[in-house]
């Protein structure tokens, strides 16, 4: 238990990097939580900075989500902690994976105000999803060419994380399915501001990018 604690802690503190409160406080001395839409993510930072810092930043916060699920999950400390409560390894990157997450929205070293967890959920995903990522992304392209609009692009990505896990692998019944159905749910929970600003016509469009709308 003593191996699983340290390995959720040593994932959470990854997590809680806060790569685009320190990126903006380098590059224009500002505290993104206090500009845009007030989150702390790439998709604010490019509203405000532009993509060269918000590129920059979504990179590492995808870096930290893989790192927890594919190597923190993996570290045994020559056996010096003990070991893992549960033999299943998948269920130990999920784990640390979603400590990293929470870390990234609940950042210890911001005030535990931080990002909605896109990044750090994505770079987690890339591993324990690969296929499912792929279509994922493609899915959030184009619902942004069409509407505009990042949280909705990125709500009905994840959201079709179940039917892919499904049509993949014949079955929910497993560690991965079960998770699949979780990842939409933690992800409409930290976007239920968007969904609400959607609702109301007052979201944050990227008119730019609805090359697939009609004219």
């Amino acid at each position: 238990m003593i191996l699983l604690l340290t390995l959720l802690l040593l994932s959470y503190l990854a997590g809680s990097t806060p790569t685009s409160i320190i990126v903006c406080r380098l590059v224009a001395g500002i505290d993104i939580r206090e500009h845009g839409s007030g989150n702390a993510g790439g998709t604010n930072v490019f509203r405000t900075l532009g993509w060269k810092p918000a590129l920059f930043v979504t990179l590492v916060d995808i870096f930290k989500g893989w790192l927890a699920a594919a190597l923190i999950a993996r570290w045994t400390f020559g056996g010096a902690l003990g070991g893992l409560p549960v033999n299943d390894p998948i269920l130990v990157a999920i784990l640390c994976g979603t400590a990293a997450v929470l870390g990234h929205t609940y950042t210890i070293f911001g005030g535990f105000r931080g990002g909605k967890g896109i990044g750090t959920l994505a770079g987690m995903l890339l591993y324990l999803f690969p296929v499912a990522v792929l279509i994922g992304l493609c899915v959030w392209v184009v619902v942004l060419m069409l509407w505009g609009y990042v949280g909705l692009s990125s709500i009905t990505a994840v959201t079709c994380f179940p039917l892919i896990t499904w049509l993949q692998y014949g079955t929910l019944n497993s560690t991965l399915g079960i998770f699949s159905i979780i990842i939409p749910l933690f992800i409409w929970f930290t976007h239920r501001g968007n969904v609400v600003r959607l609702l109301n016509g007052t979201e944050n469009r990227f008119e730019k990018a609805m090359v697939l709308r009609r004219r």
